[in-house]
């Protein structure tokens, strides 16, 4: 479970907060006013958050896959009107 600081707790003990997220597994949540602002966390958290890998949605790929013979340069052409 994450841990939940507001900001006046990080102030006023920032030093051994911060040494303490910086050897803990998960990452702690600071808040002002009860809604979230910051995460505190060791390098270690934030690389295995990692990114996602991208992904593409069916009807892209359908739609990549319906004009995937036409040659950029007829589209542009279609654009252009003869121009």
């Amino acid at each position: 479970m994450t841990e939940v600081l507001t900001i006046k707790q990080l102030h006023e003990a920032t030093g051994k907060l911060v040494r303490t997220a910086g050897k803990a597994r998960t990452p702690t949540l600071i808040t002002d006013r009860g809604q979230p602002v910051a995460v505190l966390g060791s390098p270690e958290c934030l690389v295995a958050l990692g990114r996602q890998p991208r992904r593409t949605l069916p009807e892209y790929e359908a739609l990549m896959r319906q004009h995937a013979h036409s040659p950029v340069s007829e589209d542009l052409d279609a654009l252009r009107d003869g121009r």
